[in-house]
């Protein structure tokens, strides 16, 4: 079973949240050690993270069907064996009258 995509505002808010968040411990912390700043990155990735799968996802809606094409206004729709029908009458009635 294949993960959904994240929607735009979960990547929004993850990457604002990893990088303010990211900003704020290296300056408060005041580390500049390889290994602190390792998992002050760490800490931020899994808080961005944590954010990002806290945004509520939209609700999917119910999909209507719509008509790709709606008839005129006082005609009805005809189906495609009523026209078949209609046009093969009157194309033999175009040729008996010309015989």
């Amino acid at each position: 079973m294949a993960m959904p995509r994240p929607t735009a505002a979960q990547f929004a808010y993850g990457s604002f949240t990893v990088i303010f968040s990211t900003l704020a411990m290296l300056l408060l912390s005041r580390t500049s050690s390889g290994p602190g700043v390792a998992l002050i990155a760490v800490a931020a990735l899994g808080l961005g993270l944590l954010v990002a799968m806290t945004v509520p996802v939209p609700r999917s809606r119910a999909v209507t069907a719509v008509p790709a094409h709606r008839p005129a206004a006082g005609r009805e729709p005809v189906s495609a064996a009523t026209r078949i029908s209609a046009g093969a009458s009157a194309g033999e009635s175009a040729r008996g009258r010309a015989a």
